[in-house]
């Protein structure tokens, strides 16, 4: 099995929910997202979510810590929901289209 098959290149969008009993949770979403600004993979920022492409298990890290990061600046939980979406190197014809 090649690497990429074992770590494909996909496309993961994820949104954090961070709870805290004094901060302003939008902030909280605001440490998150410079997670992802500063981990150098492309990225798109959205209402709801932000998606990043990328090796699946460096995305899926990112995602830890954004989650981290909301827990170390005050949230006392995080719910975060998590899509992705992987498709095989000769599929050209997918649903799905992304301008990063």
């Amino acid at each position: 099995m090649t690497d990429l098959k074992k770590n494909p290149i996909v496309y993961l969008a994820f949104q954090v929910i961070p709870r805290s009993r004094d901060k302003n949770n939008f902030e909280l979403v605001d440490k998150a997202i410079e997670v992802v600004i500063n981990s150098q993979v492309p990225y798109q920022i959205g209402a709801m979510e932000t998606t990043m492409k990328g090796h699946l298990n460096h995305l899926l890290d990112i995602v830890t810590t954004a989650q981290q990061v909301c827990l170390d600046h005050g949230a006392i939980e995080v719910i975060t929901n998590i899509k992705i979406h992987n498709s095989p190197i000769s599929v050209n014809d997918t649903l799905c289209t992304y301008d990063f």
